[in-house]
């Protein structure tokens, strides 16, 4: 009888394990998403900025500007280009 238990014990732990994974490992990925999304929305700017320079498009590299390229991507480095052009 104490067998029985014991499997039944270890299988309720198992289980338990999986679903305590499985619960965490979602906000993981969005976080791992969100700061992939971020490194390249900064790098994008950061080469915006830098060729920028060029044509006279001046985009500081600050936080709130490194969260909209972050948060955005592609279309949030357009509007912050557009933005410094027109202002």
């Amino acid at each position: 009888m104490e067998t029985a238990s014991s499997v039944l014990m270890a299988a309720a732990t198992v289980v338990f394990v999986v679903l305590l994974i499985k619960i965490l490992l979602k906000p993981i990925k969005g976080i791992l998403k969100f700061l992939i999304h971020a490194v390249f929305g900064y790098l994008l700017l950061f080469l915006v900025s830098f060729l920028g320079d060029f044509i006279g498009l001046d985009i500081q590299m600050n936080l709130v500007n490194a969260l909209i390229a972050g948060f955005f991507g592609i279309p949030g480095v357009i509007v912050l280009a557009l933005a410094s052009f027109l202002f």
